[in-house]
């Protein structure tokens, strides 16, 4: 018994004679098996801040490229990832489910160097589109496990072509592996080699349908500039926010430059593309998560809510604002859909195809409710409400801090209603709750990055 995800859940019907329909048949079973599958790009950002795109509200730094991926597309003012670090939200979006359902909860300390990784029961987006016979590929920051170790490899994750950029450095001079074999570029910046290597990616697939995994590495620290590309923001006086914007300019360019490749070999219209961050900004990137509280590490809106858009021409509609709140564990679910492909009916995710709700095919909201856990913080969103015990940073030391908010009232999170909707919060409290007993401990415990806080999970975390 198996589970067919179908980009369209209607048909137009129409009146026809028996002879017409009977005639019609082989044709369109013909065009069904001609059409050519789509090609699924998902483009991930590095610790960007909620509000640094153009479209975001992003004033002082020009984003023209990303920004028109949500021009001719979808843009998801409440679009979330599931945690609010590197190594577990890649978890997440890479398998379509909640990293804390097999305890990949935090960042190792060793980062990819450590001895453990994904774990390899899981089932990756490359190895679901490898077996539905796509080409697939990684390219950028990998922090899924040692890539030194056969086992957390991308290319055993599924990723027939891996080129792997380590650590955080952005200028010449570049190391890489590509297969696991090391080599030196001299791109005047990283990400720019990511994308001349992503251009090359397309240009060499244009017939087999292909899935690739682009990973930047900007604007996480360190704050490396090319000579020069921060002279048009020399009116920032901010030294790390002008670095930023220097380095959100490259980001944007090499964005354009992977654009570019799709519409030159004639692929755009047959590519699902999407552009997220994999958790918002820390305090010393000179991103911004304006108006949201917060940022990388903590559950507030700053940490886990993230630029996020979606283009996928003639399918999608173009300039569409989505407020209902989605997530990356939908990324999988809805690129399969998109792609057709026949799920076996024991397949587990948490995230649900989107298709349907961004077509019009309904109107019901993707998701009832969404859920955290990261470490002893946590947060629940149901609706407008969310219910939150973070890390509250601008306290010294740091201290936990639990609120209920109305989100549509008050994104910012600076008004706690659980005084006033006691009833409220003990509902957002047992749905976190009912969720939470679903998950187990954590693998390892993360105890390297300053802007991250040091917890340990035992156990499943009751509140």
């Amino acid at each position: 018994m198996t589970n067919e995800v179908k980009p369209n859940g209607t048909t137009m019907k129409h009146p026809l004679t028996l002879l017409t329909a009977l005639l019609l048949v082989p044709l369109a079973g013909l065009h069904a098996v001609d059409a050519p599958k789509p090609n699924i790009i998902i483009m991930l950002a590095d610790d960007l801040g909620y509000a640094d795109l153009g479209v975001q509200g992003c004033t002082d730094v020009p984003t023209p490229q990303i920004d028109s991926i949500a021009k001719q597309g979808v843009r998801f003012t409440g679009g979330y990832v599931t945690a609010p670090v590197c190594s577990p939200s890649r978890a997440g979006l890479i398998t379509g489910r909640y990293q804390t359902r097999f305890g990949h909860e935090f960042n190792h300390p060793l980062a990819d160097r450590a001895p453990v990784g994904l774990p390899v029961t899981e089932k990756t987006a490359a190895q679901w589109f490898q077996d539905a016979g796509y080409v697939t590929g990684h390219i950028g920051k990998w922090h899924l496990g040692n890539p030194k170790m056969p086992a957390f490899h991308p290319n055993a994750r599924g990723f027939a072509e891996d080129v792997w950029f380590p650590g955080q450095k952005k200028i010449p001079p570049l190391t890489f592996f590509r297969d696991g074999t090391v080599g030196n570029v001299d791109d005047r910046y990283v990400d720019e080699a990511m994308a001349r290597e992503a251009a090359a990616f397309i240009d060499r697939h244009r017939v087999q349908p292909w899935f690739l995994y682009l990973a930047f590495l900007t604007p996480h620290q360190q704050l490396d500039t090319p000579p020069g590309t921060e002279t048009p923001f020399a009116n920032i006086a901010n030294t790390e926010r002008r670095k930023c914007a220097a380095m959100l300019t490259l980001l944007d360019g090499s964005v354009g430059r992977v654009l570019q490749a799709l519409r030159e070999s004639g692929q755009e219209k047959r590519t699902l593309i999407v552009f997220l961050s994999d958790n918002g900004a820390p305090p010393k990137n000179g991103s911004r998560n304006t108006p949201l509280k917060g940022g990388k590490g903590s559950t507030w809106e700053g940490g886990i809510r993230e630029p996020f858009v979606m283009q996928w021409k003639g399918v999608l509609p173009a300039g569409r604002v989505v407020d209902a709140p989605v997530i990356s564990l939908d990324l999988l679910p809805t690129a399969l859909a998109a792609a057709g492909v026949t799920l076996p009916a024991g397949a587990k995710f948490d995230g649900v195809n989107l298709l349907p709700f961004l077509t019009g095919q309904t109107a019901q909201p993707p998701h009832a409710s969404l859920c955290w856990r990261y470490g002893d913080q946590m947060a629940v969103r149901a609706g407008a409400w969310k219910l939150t015990r973070a890390k509250d940073a601008a306290a010294q030391p740091p201290v936990l801090t639990t609120g209920l908010f109305n989100l549509m009232d008050d994104p910012g999170e600076q008004h706690d209603l659980s005084a006033v909707q006691p009833d409220k919060a003990k509902e957002l409290q047992k749905i976190w709750d009912d969720w939470n007993a679903q998950n187990v401990a954590a693998l390892w415990t993360s105890t390297s990055n300053e802007d991250e806080p040091k917890p340990a999970a035992k156990k499943p975390v009751k509140q």
